[in-house]
């Protein structure tokens, strides 16, 4: 909610991601080719791109050559005590020109601070070179139990909402305690912090926001995790993101002995087929087996918590976002292949329970962090119409900063500035989801067909299809190790051919249809089985047109998987009953995509998207223990009658 802002407000955090900065031994050319060359193999193992892509960017990266950053900033390493003991270490980079105060900016992360050692220098400082050369104090932090900081490292540690002693901790108090000593002990600060980050570093901007520190004036989580079990990362509706995960974790999940800079290699999967890896590696028991020999604790905590348990509830920060003082500002991508719900879902929280905060929702046709780093003109082969990321960077993000740490500017952003897809045009709303949007539902039909009037047809009316665990969908046309950042937009023509994936296609459209916010698929749905995963995918048919490179083009704007056994209850799983009706009701994250005229809305529905998300067996166990054996095929049935009326429910801007 926007509110007149206050006198005075204060705001940091640098644009960094889930695999940050890796361990910073690369000079930025060395970076740069190899971000490049894994490009050109298809090999975007995300998480590992992670670890590269935001040094690329500036934001990060390790350059062992002179800086010229020297000329203008004096950087000083500290070793920080939080309340109980614990040190965390920390880089100050302090302008020159005493003449005036400076704001601090600040990113706390578990990718590392490098390079480290006082006379080695970043490329560049902050969320932007802009932000750099208007001139802050830049702050960068390893987490407790990362890298040279002291204690041991928790995955998204859980906030203590009661201490049991004035020493006890936890990333808010790390947070609070390390602003205390920096408002204290460096010189020429204005007694202003910020704070900003993308990805992991977002979800500590995110954790700051819980018990904020009277300095902390203004906050930017930008692709925040928020619960890596509903959502973000790692898992979406109970299903495990196979790739992200393994290819995450092999590296960055590696222990360590004491305080160190910790070094990340790329796991050796021995081809660039992700496919062919992840399927020869069998049930996922088999990469402990096989690959992890139980040395990577992250990955045993997972395989043990299978289901929406207090290990993962703990987990989300939205829930404590009741108590937000600072100026807030959510950034996110539509096409964020990895942290697309966190962004929406602590906007969300932060409006639901602050009213009176000044919160505000970013959201562009980006990928993951995109906005940081590329000019955000194109995904794959599809278009904005302009360098999107630089509008943000000068349009949005700089005049955010600039009046809440400096007073510089008016403050004229929009409670929700989002790029809308489809059209390629930027809007403004006074709300998210926007006001004026009216309920419509997308319903299945017999022949393929797909179109706004409800079905009427016989009760027993169905599609059905074969799902076979051992030979799945792809989830993306070409050959990659990992999660691809193009796969959120890719051609579906590759997967709209297959016989166990079913397919409907509306009418051409006679005029634009603007979809805003979130999604709602409601299926009704049978399996020969106990168990099945249903994926259901909203597609923008473009024209056919010889003279058009997206002749035909079948552009993915929304897909989700939903594990059927949670169907009534994350945290307590139920089997389905053989070949009996169920209905499978499940949320997708907003879009903002106008399918224009001349084009055709499309949906498909499978069981399987391979190796994006884990085999489902198709029976009903504890799938991070299943064996060969339980793999089965199945008979799915979607039903489309005026009974079981199976539909996608969505938001429809009103002309």
């Amino acid at each position: 909610m926007l509110k007149a802002p206050p006198r005075r407000r204060e705001r940091g955090d640098s644009a960094e991601r889930k695999g940050e900065s890796r361990p910073l031994v690369f000079s930025l050319r060395r970076l740069s080719a190899l971000c490049v060359s894994a490009v050109k193999r298809s090999q975007a193992t995300t998480l590992f791109l992670l670890a590269l892509l935001p040094l690329a960017a500036g934001s990060g990266s390790l350059a062992q050559e002179a800086s010229p950053l020297k000329a203008r900033y004096t950087k000083h390493e500290y070793q920080i005590a939080m309340r109980d003991g614990v040190k965390l270490f920390t880089s100050v980079y302090v302008p020159k020109d005493s003449s005036q105060k400076y704001p601090i900016l600040m990113l706390r992360t578990p990718y590392s601070v490098a390079p480290y050692g006082p006379d080695d220098y970043r490329d560049s400082l902050g969320p932007s070179p802009m932000l750099m050369d208007e001139g802050f104090i830049f702050v960068y932090q390893d987490v407790r139990g990362r890298n040279m900081s002291e204690g041991d490292f928790a995955w998204m540690r859980p906030h203590k909402l009661k201490k049991s002693s004035p020493a006890e901790s936890d990333e808010t108090t790390d947070t609070w305690d390390t602003i205390e000593w920096l408002i204290k002990n460096i010189p020429n600060n204005n007694g202003r912090v910020g704070m900003w980050g993308i990805s992991y570093p977002g979800h500590y901007a995110a954790q700051a926001l819980i018990d904020p520190h009277p300095a902390l004036k203004a906050v930017s989580p930008q692709a925040p995790m928020d619960d890596n079990w509903l959502g973000d990362d790692m898992h979406h509706n109970g299903a495990l993101f196979l790739p992200h995960a393994f290819n995450f974790l092999s590296g960055f999940g590696r222990p360590r002995k004491g305080p160190a800079h910790q070094t990340r290699t790329q796991f050796d999967h021995g081809t660039v087929d992700g496919y062919k890896f992840f399927l020869e590696m069998g049930p996922l028991a088999n990469a402990n087996l096989k690959y992890f020999k139980g040395e990577i604790k992250l990955w045993n905590e997972w395989m043990e918590h299978g289901d929406y348990d207090e290990y993962w509830q703990g987990q989300r920060v939205s829930q404590h976002l009741k108590n937000v003082t600072p100026a807030v500002m959510t950034v996110g991508g539509w096409f964020d292949a990895e942290d697309v719900q966190g962004p929406l879902s602590i906007y969300r929280a932060i409006e639901k329970n602050n009213p009176k905060a000044w919160n505000v929702l970013v959201e562009g046709p980006w990928c993951h962090g995109c906005w940081s780093r590329r000019d955000g003109a194109s995904l794959g082969i599809v278009k904005f119409g302009s360098e999107t990321s630089a509008f943000y960077r000068e349009k949005i993000e700089f005049p955010f900063f600039m009046h809440f740490l400096k007073d510089k500017g008016e403050m004229k952003l929009p409670e929700a500035y989002v790029f809308e897809t489809g059209s390629n045009v930027w809007k403004t709303y006074e709300s998210w989801p926007p006001k004026g949007v009216e309920s419509k539902s997308l319903y299945l039909h017999a022949n393929g067909k797909l179109s706004f009037d409800p079905p009427k047809g016989s009760v027993s009316a169905y599609d059905e299809y074969v799902s076979d665990p051992n030979k799945p969908a792809p989830f993306q046309r070409g050959v990659a190790i990992g999660m691809t950042y193009e796969y959120m937009t890719e051609d579906q023509r590759f997967s709209a051919s297959r016989p166990d994936v079913l397919v409907y296609q509306g009418d051409v459209l006679a005029e634009d249809v603007t979809v805003a916010g979130e999604l709602v698929a409601d299926l009704y749905a049978s399996t020969s089985g106990t168990d099945s995963d249903f994926i259901v995918k909203l597609i923008d048919i473009f024209p056919d047109s010889s003279t058009d490179p997206m002749d035909g083009y079948q552009m993915l704007v929304r897909g989700e998987p939903m594990r059927a056994k949670y169907r009534k209850s994350w945290s307590k799983p139920e089997p389905m009953k053989p070949n009996e009706v169920t209905r499978i009701s499940f949320a997708m994250p907003d879009i903002n995509h106008t399918f224009k005229k001349g084009h055709r809305i499309m949906i498909h529905v499978q069981s399987s998207w391979f190796p994006l998300v884990d085999r489902n067996p198709q029976k009903f166990l504890n799938i991070y223990q299943a064996k060969d054996e339980d793999f089965q095929k199945a008979t799915q049935r979607i039903y489309r009658s005026a009974k079981f009326p199976t539909h996608l429910k969505i938001s429809v801007l009103k002309p």
